[in-house]
């Protein structure tokens, strides 16, 4: 069989070939026993068809196209082991199918071509002495502060208050109605806009913008009427933009009773005997954390600088792996929260996610073609020691080790501990300057919003779980007028 081989752009090789006349013909009388062996002719037992009424019954272009399938198949698989070609993924046909079946003449050779996908071609201009800025995190002792505040909120306990009026903070449970009001007509209810014995925080942002200062100052047993209009972006389009008025009784009104911040106090929270001891490993987290972000700040720099010298032709394959990956991902996402991806992943919203996913895709697929060819520059591998060190370290965190897969398990930390690797090399042979939290972030922003001010907003980057969950419900039901009705009478 002769096969000639041609360098095609996005990462592809090209097969001419030319399938002798014995194939041929071999490949037409398969196909022909198969079909006698499997036809239902009335008058004729199957397998004893003869050939002529055969083609009759099912004609020549029939059995044509399908010794040419066979043809085809076994052809480029062959000349791909031939020629030693490192192929990934399906091959694709070049030639027309239609011309193929016209040329076709079982007992003479058949020529025709193909493509298929081949390990992406790499070239790294540059990377040694790479010189980039990163932006510092620094751990805010005031973060151990208001974490601990928080803490106390979730333990507060209510108690009712009778002699004042309703202020900022405090925990009600009201009556409400709203009403559309429409010019020269009289006002409205609406679906979603009523709940009775509804438990609300007066804390700003719990609605829409004037419900909860209209409530504040609000006596128990007083019923008022606020107008409030709803933003011109709320996820129902039947109230968006209007302006409405509800009416509010105030039912019961509560205040927070806090806990004491003490030792009681920590052992109620944490596995801690003292809240010395709590606010010790809170620093210690925080603390931990900040020197990790700087970490992942350095190396997302030194890689978007790396990846600026990277030349590579990414074969689609690649990138449809890599998108099947990403969605899997974020479907996983969605369903740990609690949303049934089989009902609700139709197929647009399939298609959106997969969309979404295409730069991120190819923006790892860089990353990760640019760190190989360092690995391969530089001989960084990693030792079969390092893998079971780290993977024994693994294991003696999961309860239930028998259950794990220990060949992925392995594949997974030898990737791990090779990126690390390469990242060092990397750090340790470049210059990384440390600049003011949010000095790039902003500098990032303000360039964006320069060069495409309309499309900052409306480029995603990656999957967004938070948007993919906002399509899916957006698809299911209407949202309601006030977001947290049906959360709060749970």
């Amino acid at each position: 069989m002769k096969v000639t081989q041609e360098k095609l752009p996005d990462s592809q090789v090209g097969l001419e070939i030319e399938i002798t006349a014995e194939m041929s013909k071999q490949a037409y009388d398969q196909v022909l026993r198969k079909f006698m062996r499997s036809a239902n002719i009335p008058g004729f037992r199957k397998g004893k068809v003869p050939r002529q009424v055969l083609l009759q019954r099912f004609g020549a272009a029939q059995v044509k196209a399908a010794a040419i399938e066979e043809l085809v198949q076994e052809a480029v698989e062959k000349a791909i082991a031939q020629e030693e070609v490192e192929a990934i993924g399906n091959y694709q046909l070049k030639t027309s199918f239609e011309d193929l079946i016209n040329q076709y003449e079982p007992g003479q050779p058949l020529t025709f071509s193909a493509a298929v996908d081949v390990p992406p071609r790499v070239s790294l201009a540059n990377y040694k002495d790479l010189s980039v800025q990163a932006e510092e995190a620094k751990y805010d002792p005031e973060k151990v502060d208001s974490v601990l505040a928080e803490y106390r909120e979730n333990l507060a306990t209510l108690v009712p208050v009778e002699d004042r009026a309703a202020q900022a903070g405090d925990v009600v449970v009201i009556d409400f109605v709203g009403k559309l009001l429409v010019e020269g007509e009289e006002p409205e209810e609406f679906e979603g806009g009523s709940a009775e014995d509804f438990q609300l925080e007066l804390t700003e942002g719990r609605f829409i913008e004037g419900f909860v200062d209209g409530i504040v100052g609000m006596q128990p047993d007083e019923t008022k009427e606020i107008e409030v209009t709803f933003p011109e972006d709320y996820p129902q389009e039947k109230i968006a933009g209007k302006p409405t008025v509800f009416t509010i009784t105030l039912k019961e009104l509560k205040e927070k009773e806090l806990p004491e911040l003490d030792d009681e106090f920590a052992q109620e929270v944490s596995e801690f005997e003292t809240l010395v001891e709590l606010r010790a490993s809170l620093e210690e987290r925080y603390s931990q954390d900040a020197e990790r972000q700087i970490k992942s700040n350095k190396e997302g720099a030194l890689l978007e600088a790396l990846v600026t010298h990277l030349e590579a032709e990414i074969p689609h394959t690649l990138v449809q792996r890599e998108v099947d990956y990403l969605v899997t991902q974020t479907a996983m996402q969605l369903g740990n929260q609690g949303i049934d991806i089989k009902k609700l992943l139709t197929k647009d919203i399939v298609a959106n996610m997969r969309e979404r996913a295409q730069p991120e895709a190819i923006a790892r697929l860089k990353r990760t073609l640019a760190l190989g060819e360092v690995a391969k520059q530089e001989a960084i591998a990693v030792e079969e020691s390092e893998i079971k060190a780290r993977a024994d370290e693994m294991l003696a965190d999961i309860d239930d080790p028998q259950n794990v897969d220990m060949d992925r398990l392995q594949e997974i930390v030898r990737e791990d501990l090779l990126k690390e690797k390469i990242l060092a090399w990397l750090e340790e042979h470049s210059t990384v300057e440390l600049v003011p939290e949010g000095t790039l972030t902003a500098a990032q922003a303000d360039e964006a919003a320069a060069e495409a001010p309309e499309l900052v907003a409306e480029t995603p980057a990656t999957i967004d779980v938070e948007a993919t969950a906002a399509d899916i419900k957006d698809g299911e039901t209407e949202a309601v007028a006030t977001e947290e009705t049906t959360e709060s009478k749970q």
